[in-house]
């Protein structure tokens, strides 16, 4: 029997250090939802479609599913738990639910998870733009038009206040 190879890594999770053991062929979303018991990060297709496993890798969105986690040994990797427990994304959380921008919740960590990073990237996006940059995000329930009007609304308050 084959022993599997396991890796250490050392990582900041939602601004905390954590280090572990890992297999070496375990994907970030896997870690963070079995180890970390980080639950938000979703896996639907697992072959990186679906956007459900949405995370920020050092500022970056990354699919989790599509990522070994000892590749992100030395990052700093950030979840909806950490967006949402740092209120960055409150803005967006509100949003959603005024705009009834979702209903089973099973797409809506990682559809949070692009709409902060385009809404950080790109400040003002027109409709056509959300709606491009969502396209890697399934929503088998609302369908976008109320996922894209919630943020349309965040885009346009923010500008109000700059």
């Amino acid at each position: 029997m084959n022993a599997v190879e396991t890796l250490e890594i050392s990582l900041t999770v939602n601004g905390e250090r954590v280090k572990r053991s890992v297999p070496a062929r375990l994907n970030l979303a896997d870690f963070l939802r079995n180890e970390l018991e980080l639950t938000g990060t979703h896996v639907g297709c697992e072959h990186g479609v679906c956007g459900a496993c949405t995370v920020r890798v050092d500022g970056e969105i990354v699919r989790g599913c599509l990522m070994f986690a000892a590749q992100a040994d030395g990052c700093a990797v950030d979840t909806i738990e950490g967006l949402s427990d740092s209120r960055e994304i409150e803005e967006l959380q509100s949003a959603f639910v005024l705009y009834n921008a979702l209903q089973c919740g099973f797409c809506t960590p990682g559809v949070l998870m692009a709409a902060q990073a385009l809404l950080r990237d790109e400040p003002n996006p027109t409709r056509e733009r959300i709606r491009e940059y969502l396209s890697g995000n399934y929503c088998r329930c609302t369908g976008y038009q109320s996922i894209v009007d919630a943020i349309e609304a965040v885009a346009n308050a923010r500008a109000a206040n700059r």
